[in-house]
Formats: C-alpha cells, structure tokens, sequence
C-alpha cells in the first residue's frame, strides 16, 4: 500500500538502530558479548527486520521470550544464536535443537526432562542456566540461605547428558533506582559462581546487565550484556533522558492522518460518555487513530499530537479506531494532514506518563494491524 493512503503507520528508522548499536558496543570492553533482545516483536519495532538488520551489523546474540518468536526468526533467515528466555515446555525440545535455539533452564525437573529430550534425539541442545538473586521471578533461588542448595542443584544439572551449558545468567529488578540493591543482587551471583567454580562447574558466558546496569553500572559486564529499550533508543528511568547519558535514538515515530475537521459550538458534548463538553467554539480534527492501534484510552483529554506545525489536544474519550483534536489554534490543519502521535515532537515517555505505565508497554501495545515502514540511513 502506498504511504500516502495509510490511515496509521509507524515508521521505524534502521539508522537510529545502527547508531545504538555502535553506541552500546563502543560502551563495552572489546571481549563482552552483546545481546539483543527482539522479544514481544522486538519491543513493537518488528523483529524479523530488526533482528536481520542487527545481524548484519554483527550482532552476537538475540533474545526471545518463546520458543515460537525464536522458530520466526530462524524461519525468516537469521543465523544469529537465539536465547529463549522464557519458559519453554520440554514436549518442544525437538524443536528446539531443529533450530538450534538456546533455552533458558530455571529448575532440576525441566533440566531432566530436556536431557532426556536431548538423549532420545542423539543431539545437543545448548542451555543456559537461570538464577534467581533477588527478582522473585524465574531462576533458582541464590540468596543467602539457600545458595548452597541451589549450587548443590545446579551442579546435578550440569552433570546431566544432552545439555550443553554455554551460559547462566540472573536479572537485576532496580538498576534504574537502587544501587545498593544492585550490588546486593551482583554480589550475591558472584557468590553463586564462585562456589560453581569451586565443584568444577564453569560457564563461557555469564551475563546479568540489562538496559539500567549497561547504562550504570560497568562491572556487571562480565561476559555479555543484554540492554533491551535501549537498543530502540530509550532509558530504563525516562527522567535520565538526555541527562549525560550516551546518546540514544529513539526509532519508532507513529503517524495517523487527520480524516475530518470540522466546527462544533460551545456546549457540544464530544464522545462515548460525554465526558468532554466544549467550552468554547472549537475546530475538532478526527484523526484514524484509537485504542484498536494501541493508543492507550488512559490518555484521553490529556495527550498532545503533533500536527500541522503544532499541538493539539485529545479531546473526549480515546475510541478504538478514532480520537479527536482541538485544532482551533492551528488554523491550516486540514483532512489528510499527518499528525505525529509518538515520535521527535511527542516522546512515548509523555504518553505513558499520562497512562500511569512505562514506555515499553505503550512501543509492544502499537497493533499488528499498524504497518511497520523501514527506513535505513547510509552507513557512515
């Protein structure tokens, strides 16, 4: 379809991704792995294009949250090892080794049940091991009355046949707010290795730092680094936005057209529920853009969209497929027009404000049924 006919689209630029790409790798020692996660379709940013683009940068490895996102992927080309890090059932253990994606193990019983997969098939499939130091999520738990137990545990699994341990890893919960709990989580993975050490068990890569450890905290590199919303140009903690930080592109700008413009008089009530009444003679532009596409209704009557050289105003309640501007003091605003929704005028940080969540879940909540336009910058 032609650009110009789109009712809503998202344009994501590929140079922005080239730029972070240089700039989280230009952070780190020259032997630190870089992963990039393109679970949840990279962030809402695409990710068989994002991740193909990634790899002909040179990217290390690529991240997904199933088993399914990794077969897309390899099924779309990419070579690139694939981590699956959410759970993944042991029935799809073939699959796993077909496409020779690497798994996340977060327990005894499901290492087992892999190792047998792996066995019955005669093949290897890789692994890396989940601990649990301070996140309450997956992972065996290795705070300081059970660590022992677990390094017991894991160094069963690791003696099981089948699997090859290429990794283990853990995940911070506040490194964008909270150092000493941080340091609490890295000291206690240390720990955790330090003891495997100790009964024989190594791994090649040990990774724990995300977007907010990359951006923070450098001797939590170890072996590879794994920033996520950092990748497509944004901070953890969007208030460090700007502030001497490296230098993130943002890549996704969404866009709507502007489809009617017409004048209503004081006292006309605008939307479902009547929850707006104009105060005053107003120009309202309807734009083909609404809680269908992933425009969060929480924003309704506060969110600004850029359009026709200035902002408007949401006025009434966001629809699912439309919403409405005031356009009263942008006078040349016309049917056609395109109005930036998220983008250089609009961060995405001041939407999600307004929608009382993060960034992150307003970029993965833009609809399958919004296309992707790509657009690439030359190298430099």
């Amino acid at each position: 379809m032609d650009q110009d006919l789109r009712r809503t689209w998202a344009q994501i630029d590929l140079g922005a991704l080239e730029h972070n790409y240089h700039t989280l790798r230009a952070m780190l020692p020259g032997d630190c792995k870089l992963l990039a996660p393109v679970k949840a379709d990279a962030y809402g940013h695409g990710a068989l294009p994002v991740a193909r683009w990634l790899e002909e940068l040179g990217i290390d490895y690529l991240a997904v949250a199933s088993v399914d996102e990794g077969i897309e992927l390899r099924q779309g080309g990419v070579e690139a090892p694939i981590l699956i890090l959410g759970y993944t059932e042991p029935l799809w253990a073939k699959e796993l080794m077909d496409y020779r994606l690497t798994q996340a193990v977060f327990d005894e019983k499901t290492a087992l049940a892999l190792s047998q997969a792996a066995v019955k098939e005669g093949k290897t499939l890789t692994v890396h091991m989940k601990a649990d130091t301070g996140m309450s999520r997956l992972g065996l738990l290795c705070d300081e009355k059970d660590l022992d137990k677990t390094v017991e545990t894991m160094e069963r699994m690791y003696a099981l046949p089948g699997l090859q341990w290429e990794g283990i890893f853990t995940h911070f919960s506040h490194a964008d707010g909270s150092e000493e709990y941080t340091m609490l989580q890295f000291t206690r993975f240390l720990d955790l290795l330090k003891k495997l050490k100790e009964k024989g068990v190594s791994f090649e890569i040990r990774h724990c730092a995300a977007s907010a450890a990359v951006l923070n905290y450098p001797c939590t590199y170890l072996d590879m680094v794994r920033p996520g919303i950092a990748f497509y140009g944004h901070y953890p903690d969007p208030s460090c936005e700007g502030l001497d930080g490296p230098g993130l592109q943002s890549l996704m700008t969404l866009k709507t057209r502007v489809v009617s413009v017409k004048t209503l008089p004081a006292g006309t009530a605008v939307s479902y529920g009547r929850t707006h009444t104009l105060d005053r003679e107003t120009r309202l532009a309807v734009l083909s853009i609404g809680y269908g596409d992933g425009l969060p209704r929480a924003c309704s009557d506060r969110l600004r969209v850029w359009v026709g050289g200035g902002y408007a105003t949401v006025v009434g309640r966001i629809c699912m497929d439309l919403c409405m501007v005031d356009v009263t003091d942008l006078p040349d605003v016309k049917p056609g027009d395109v109005a930036e929704v998220y983008g250089p005028h609009v961060p995405v940080e001041d939407a999600a404000a307004l929608a009382g969540t993060i960034q992150y879940e307003l970029l993965c909540n833009v609809n399958k049924r919004v296309p992707r336009i790509y657009t690439r910058m030359p190298k430099d």
